[in-house]
């Protein structure tokens, strides 16, 4: 494991525990109660807080199974395209069901591994545009993701060169000035972030990419950390020293093994060649990145949920404030930024002049050439669906499922609509992490309904009552519609769901729970599903 770095505590730390759970999970499958005891002995943990953390993450089995395993996508694309749960008999011999892989191009996914290493190598990058319509992308399926000298030979650090001779307050103004905003969803002018960190007190920060790409339909983080690695490495390295952070961490979910093999790969050769350690790329200050690793809870893509589990807890958000400006990994003070918004920092500093500004879309389901795509901002989605080849022969539109599975179906008459944050909030969607799920006639809406409501209901981490009553209150309500016995008349569960809804977009206490109910009203009030439209 390499080196771990936090407050100046003695080892062994806390935050080791999911990184042990993982090494006990990896050499023989499952968690033993043996192996349990043995992480809690070394870590000083009682027990009971072991297996608490242990059973949180869907990555740790605490049965007995195979070191190989073949994890089934259940999830709304490749449910769309006929995946099928596994029965739970087949957990014994490694076959289980999973929610979103981030394979969505691929749909019906699997992903097998062994040891927590994928048996099968990275496929080819699916962006299927022409490297010089991107600017993103443009090394993706050019450059060796391998190679740290073929990085630079594609214009590899000459964005960190130009921030050297800028200075870092310049380069902070730099990124200010750009107008970026968070691509996570969120829109989070990032020039804010990277102001309040620099001005924070204290002699630690942070600065943590975060990979943890679980949303539903998503699967553009995973195409850049697999295919342009080195961008990771950069842009970390510019943020950390614009901001006086020496450490850096990539938080990679765990169904993403060859994302994690290649960040840590071109790390290692960064750090080899001088551009990470002690004067990291001559920039006169330390800094060190590492790669944590995910185990399986959705939750974990909200930033103190993320927190939570690289300091060794169950993965449940925090209560803002503080925030994580003044007080995030470990109380220090921490840049949290998304895979696209910080390979966007090397757009703009490009020596040569900022480029477009661009968005990346994950287009899967009923489409000819599913796979991400680079378009400009404002591109309308119908221009972004006939990118993405159109829908097959013999197929009409039915429904497009707009920012993943906490976004919302979007009708066709308005798939007109510019794909900005403003635009789409008109006509009561948004962009959310770029996730563009195409349906065409033939695919079972009331069941692709059903599977977002049962996703919500597992990844609920069941903090806050408003979220893990009102998940499961909704699955059931939905399934009591599908099956054509209502509590009541139709009418009255449709009021009980939009009551159950309300509650949870005003009172969880996180996105996940605040989120939960916009796909179900979107396919309730727009399409009428499992019953009729207001």
């Amino acid at each position: 494991m390499s080196q771990v770095w936090g407050p100046p505590v003695t080892r062994p730390r806390r935050d080791q525990l999911l990184p042990a759970l993982h090494a006990a999970h990896d050499a023989t499958g499952w968690c033993s109660p043996d192996d349990l005891d043995a992480i809690a002995e070394h870590l000083g943990l009682g027990r009971a807080e072991v297996f608490g953390v242990a059973s949180f993450y869907g990555s740790f089995s605490l049965t007995p199974r195979t070191r190989r395993v073949r994890r089934v996508c259940t999830d709304v694309v490749c449910v769309a395209a006929g995946a099928v749960r596994p029965d739970d008999d087949d957990a014994a011999a490694g076959v289980v069901g999973a929610p979103c892989l981030g394979r969505c191009e691929q749909a019906p996914a699997v992903l097998e591994t062994e040891g927590g290493a994928a048996v099968d190598p990275v496929s080819a990058p699916p962006v299927p545009q022409p490297a010089d319509h991107r600017v993103l992308l443009r090394r993706v399926g050019v450059a060796d993701p391998t190679s740290l000298d073929d990085y630079r030979a594609h214009g590899g650090y000459d964005a960190l060169v130009h921030a050297r001779s800028l200075g870092a307050a310049a380069t902070r103004q730099v990124i200010t000035a750009s107008g970026l905003t968070g691509r996570g969803g969120a829109g989070f002018p990032a020039g804010r972030k990277w102001a309040a960190v620099a001005a924070a007190p204290g002699p630690v920060k942070y600065v943590i990419a975060n990979a943890d790409e679980s949303e539903p339909g998503t699967f553009k983080d995973r195409v850049v950390l697999e295919h342009d690695p080195f961008a990771m490495v950069e842009a970390m390295t510019i943020a950390g020293w614009a901001v006086g952070a020496e450490h850096g961490i990539v938080y990679v979910r765990d169904e993403y093994p060859e994302a994690r093999a290649r960040i840590a790969h071109a790390i290692a050769a960064a750090e080899a060649d001088g551009f990470l350690g002690a004067d990291a790329a001559g920039l006169g200050v330390p800094f060190r990145i590492e790669v944590r690793r995910g185990a399986g809870a959705y939750i974990c893509g909200e930033e103190t949920a993320l927190f939570n589990s690289i300091e060794g807890h169950r993965g449940e958000p925090r209560t803002k404030p503080p925030f994580p400006v003044d007080a995030g990994l470990f109380g220090a003070p921490t840049l949290v930024h998304n895979v696209e918004t910080l390979a966007n920092v090397l757009r703009i500093l490009d020596p040569a002049g900022p480029g477009p500004e661009t968005k990346l879309f994950s287009v899967s389901g009923s489409v000819v050439a599913p796979g991400v795509y680079e378009v400009s901002m404002g591109t309308t989605l119908t221009d972004l669906l006939r990118l993405a080849g159109g829908l097959p022969d013999g197929r009409s539109l039915q429904a497009v499922l707009l920012g993943g599975a906490a976004g919302s179906f979007v009708r066709p008459e308005d798939v007109g609509v510019a794909l900005t944050p403003e635009a789409t909030r008109t006509i009561g969607a948004t962009l959310g992490s770029g996730a563009v799920v195409v349906l065409d006639d033939t695919v079972d809406l009331p069941r692709m309904v059903l599977g977002i409501a049962g996703f919500f209901r597992e990844e609920s981490c069941g903090q806050c009552v408003p979220c893990r009553v009102g998940t499961v209150r909704q699955e059931e309500a939905l399934h009591r519609l599908a099956s054509g016995a209502p509590l009541g008349s139709v009418d009255d569960e449709l009021e009980r769901l939009r009551d159950v809804g309300a509650a949870m977009r005003d009172a969880s206490i996180c996105g996940l729970g605040q989120t939960a109910w916009n796909a179900v009203e979107s396919a309730l009030e727009r399409f009428g599903a499992f019953g009729r439209l207001p």
